[in-house]
């Protein structure tokens, strides 16, 4: 259990309602804070009493505070049926309580005439590998090093060394169930496939493509990428032949060959890494979807230098310079596989981009907006991402 207090003199909140307009008090409370303190002559100790709760809760988080990665609006505080409170993140302190493990912040508040206080109490939960996930590491370690590695460098910091050789187990389960899904899903029929997997946000790919630009898919190596790609896209039956793979060949060749026909069978268009320009700009030009998956390493040649985990990583440019140059939206998804065995597919809302600038400035700040995005999808399920892939080799060729 993690605990932040903090008391907050209820004459400060007074001030802020004296001073603002309701656009201005939108800035530090939310629409449901702002609701429940009502317009009573005690507002001002309902609005204090919430916001000793925000500010406990970033206690919770030293290190981000003084980075600046959280502030105390990126919380606000919401009750159950029965009045219970609790803390609602945003998206950004999402993923600063996924990177420690937490799930929920529980609230407790009270107020005086002339003061409010309030505890933040945060459980962190338990991290469990199943047992083939334990025996895998210690007698089939497939990059163990690599894997150990990357867990070590994103959470270092939050866990300690028997935790994060925990997840590491729980990686080497979700790899052999993710192998024996692979080679399973040829023979499930169309009913099984759509059985195993469920779709979420589809309706946001609907929007991109309304805008007749094409729609660039920001994707990566989450969950079971292959199951949710054929059991999930292809229910898409209105998109069938719209979406178009980047992909950079597979090893060995005759592996390479067979996920291909897979693809092809599905209905799945397949781009190469690199020399495939022309072919994307005609894609786009016909509304079509080019999924780009933007979570590994990339030569100099056709990256730039971005953070990844508060690292620096060679990542893709192309797909900042697509969106920069065509207009198209680019739409996030991931995949995860739940504890009853199921997949999920979920498609977010479209990135925010930066259009302003010169335009080396824009291309390092919307590369850097979208290995944010898939950082948090990460961290949603930390276990189900490929550690064995080297991604800060820019950051090991440094310390050598």
């Amino acid at each position: 259990m993690r605990t932040g207090i903090d008391t907050v003199e209820i004459s400060r909140i007074e001030k802020l309602l004296a001073d603002l307009d309701a656009e201005g008090l939108s800035q530090f409370f939310s629409a449901e804070e702002l609701a429940d303190s009502g317009t009573s002559g005690n507002r001002a100790q309902k609005l204090a009493a919430r916001f000793a709760a925000k500010e406990a809760c970033c206690k919770l988080f030293p290190k981000e505070i003084c980075l600046g990665t959280i502030e105390p609006v990126d919380f606000s505080v919401t009750k159950d049926g029965y009045g219970k409170p609790s803390a609602l993140p945003s998206a950004k302190a999402r993923a600063v309580m996924n990177r420690h493990f937490i799930d929920t912040i529980d609230l407790s508040m009270t107020h005086t005439e002339g003061s409010a206080t309030a505890v933040a109490n945060a459980e962190v939960k338990n991290i469990v590998a199943p047992w083939y996930g334990k025996v895998m590491f210690h007698c089939l370690p497939i990059k163990r090093e690599t894997v150990l590695s990357n867990l070590t460098r994103v959470f270092g910091e939050t866990l300690d060394e028997q935790q994060i050789e925990t997840l590491a187990q729980a990686f080497y389960g979700h790899f052999l169930k993710f192998s024996g899904e692979f080679v399973s899903l040829p023979f499930m029929s169309s009913r099984k496939k759509e059985g195993i997997i469920r779709v979420e946000g589809g309706e946001h790919v609907d929007a991109a493509r309304e805008l007749g630009k094409g729609v660039l898919l920001l994707s990566g190596h989450f969950g079971n990428w292959e199951v949710s790609t054929v059991a999930g896209i292809t229910q898409f039956t209105a998109y069938d032949g719209l979406f178009h793979f980047i992909r950079r060949p597979l090893k060995p060749k005759w592996f390479n060959d067979f996920v291909m026909r897979r693809f092809r069978k599905a209905g799945f268009g397949t781009l190469e890494k690199s020399g495939s320009l022309d072919d994307i700009l005609n894609l786009l030009e016909d509304n079509h979807i080019v999924v780009s998956i933007f979570d590994q390493h990339t030569i100099p040649k056709y990256g730039i230098v971005s953070e990844f985990f508060g690292h620096p990583a060679s990542t893709f440019k192309s797909l900042a310079v697509l969106a920069q140059f065509t207009g198209a939206p680019v739409v996030p998804s991931h995949s995860w596989r739940e504890p009853d065995g199921t997949h999920v597919l979920k498609f977010s809302p479209p990135v925010d981009i930066v259009t302003e600038g010169r335009t080396r400035d824009i291309i390092a700040k919307n590369t850097k907006r979208f290995n944010e995005v898939l950082e948090g999808f990460i961290l949603e399920h930390p276990e189900q991402w490929i550690w064995m892939h080297k991604r800060w080799k820019v950051d090991q060729a440094s310390k050598d």
